[in-house]
């Protein structure tokens, strides 16, 4: 399982200064409202930190429009909010620069663009639902099926709080190995190409002759024809000879999946 701490810490600990913007169009004053500055978690979902951001601008906006769901857009593109923080800069990597600045809306919801979360229980849901997928990938499912409720809340109530012990102490289950020498039945994992694209294949930790593969090896898997594609996870590039299964035991997001931005060089 897991066992390099410091790294699992710093991972966790990761965060990002957002500066949050109501879209000039909705303002129902003479004068706009100031920005509302968050300190976010990469690992979070912009669902569970954005009720101060909801709080701070709602009164400034007609009284009708205060009960619709509040959304979230950065240079035009309506951010999806299942996808982690996180995993949302590094798409936008490019273009981002911080602190973050993002627009709120409560007008116009984007219906063909993003999902709807009218509250925290629809994160909880989907949140499950990818660990549920990760373990089904690493263990046959047998992790989760094995768990309580409690243990199901405990992960979720990790995340929101951002409680890192309470969090691993019963994630580092979900990282355990059957066999040592193998380490998983396949790596979950997602390349996005870009916002609207991402990719998922069965890739295995280890080769046919036991020798474990590194990022290099799941480029060629995933990506046979292109040799200029760099990987973005956590804000960072990591060498492509970091073992895989190293990668999904200490730089997994909370869903268990490794959630890898490429862009071509």
């Amino acid at each position: 399982m897991a066992n390099d701490r410091e790294v699992l810490r710093e991972i966790w600990e990761g965060k990002i200064p957002v500066y949050f913007q109501l879209d000039p169009e909705e303002v129902c004053e003479l004068q706009a409202p100031d920005p509302f500055y968050l300190m976010v978690s990469r690992l979070s979902y912009f669902p569970l930190c954005t009720d101060k951001v909801r709080k701070h601008f709602m009164r400034h906006i007609q009284q009708d429009k205060q009960e619709n769901e509040m959304w979230l857009e950065f240079n035009g593109i309506p951010l999806k909010w299942h996808f982690p923080i996180g995993v949302l800069l590094d798409i936008y990597s490019n273009d981002v620069q911080l602190p973050w600045n993002i627009v709120v809306h409560f007008d116009k919801f984007p219906e063909n663009d993003i999902m709807h979360c009218p509250n925290k229980e629809v994160v909880e849901s989907y949140f499950l639902s990818c660990i549920k997928e990760a373990d089904v990938l690493k263990h046959r499912g047998t992790i989760v099926s094995s768990m309580q409720k409690k243990d199901h809340n405990q992960l979720w109530l990790g995340l929101l709080n951002d409680k890192f012990d309470q969090f691993w102490a019963v994630n580092r289950r979900l990282m355990e190995v059957n066999n040592s020498d193998e380490g998983f039945k396949y790596i979950p994992f997602r390349c996005y190409i870009s916002e609207d694209r991402y990719v998922q294949k069965l890739v295995k930790p280890v080769n046919e002759d036991g020798q474990r593969k590194t990022l290099k090896h799941l480029l060629n898997e995933v990506f046979p024809n292109k040799t200029d594609l760099e990987f973005l996870t956590h804000g960072i590039n990591p060498p492509l000879d970091t073992p895989l299964q190293w990668l999904s035991e200490h730089m997994s997001y909370p869903d268990n999946f490794l959630h890898l931005c490429m862009s071509s060089s």
